[in-house]
């Protein structure tokens, strides 16, 4: 029993008539007569009532009809799916990224890919900087967006754009424009920083900034997201240094001010993985 000789059935059972079946099957009469004598000799089971006029179902056969179809029915869009997945077209993509990318560089990715595949499926992570080299490597995600640089051998990368870091103060802040920070007017403020990652070079980043501006911050609180760092930010319980991305997220109540350093964003994925979606979704980048 093969899957065409499941197909002859099926169109015989619906067309209850042999000339009609062979010719909309491409077939002899003949030819479909032996491949229902030999479907029905392997199951041992009648399927059709025959004679020189009429041809009917058996009650076996209306259910094998009804089973057989159901099956036939999944079993061709399993095969779709599977060629799918073959071309790239379709299965699961599991992608991390940066707070900070939310608003920006992640909406316009994520509609380029879901236009070019529309039956591919998206899963979206916010992982710290370490996590998501560990999930990387460890086949969890299949992309990472990162503003560090990957130090990984395993890991390939491509620089995708650059962008300033800002202050990030409460609107009602007197901070209004960049010459109004300076190591003496930064005294006192607190500081609410993102957690940090030994070796991660966002944080190196963050610290050049510390250090250009002699930062010494009496207290501070630390945060994983930027976008909680803003809600703090908003209920006046200090200042921050974030991608200037952070702009669009249509924040009202704070200010940014750009500064003149700049972070770089990454796409990392695994060398020489053999995903065919991975690939093609890298080609869309």
């Amino acid at each position: 029993m093969d899957i065409q000789q499941l197909k002859y059935f099926l169109a015989l059972a619906k067309e209850l008539h042999f000339w009609n079946t062979s010719a909309k099957m491409n077939i002899t009469q003949s030819a479909l007569s032996r491949h229902i004598q030999s479907l029905e000799s392997e199951l041992g089971v009648q399927l059709f009532y025959r004679d020189k006029r009429n041809v009917k179902l058996t009650p076996a056969g209306r259910f094998l009809q009804e089973k057989w179809g159901e099956e036939l029915s999944q079993m061709e869009s399993f095969h779709q799916l599977a060629r799918q997945i073959h071309l790239g077209e379709s299965g699961t993509i599991r992608i991390a990224h940066p707070d900070s990318i939310s608003s920006s560089v992640l909406p316009d990715f994520i509609k380029k890919v879901s236009v070019a595949f529309p039956n591919l499926n998206l899963e979206l992570f916010q992982l710290t900087n370490d996590i998501q080299e560990d999930y990387l490597k460890n086949y969890k995600i299949d992309l990472a967006f990162s503003r560090d640089i990957n130090t990984y051998s395993a890991i390939n990368e491509k620089k995708l754009c650059h962008e300033n870091l800002s202050f990030v103060v409460p609107e009602n802040h007197h901070f209004k424009t960049l010459p109004d920070i300076s190591e003496e007017t930064l005294k006192g403020q607190k500081f609410l920083l993102t957690t940090g990652d030994d070796g991660s070079s966002y944080d190196v980043l963050v610290q050049e900034v510390i250090d250009f501006y002699k930062i010494n911050p009496g207290s501070y609180i630390r945060c994983e997201f930027g976008s909680t760092i803003i809600s703090l930010i908003k209920n006046g319980l200090g200042i921050s240094i974030l991608p200037h991305s952070y702009h669009l997220h249509q924040n009202t109540g704070i200010r940014f001010i750009p500064l003149p350093f700049v972070t770089d964003l990454y796409i990392q994925w695994r060398k020489d993985d053999p995903n065919p979606i991975l690939k093609n979704i890298l080609e869309l980048v």
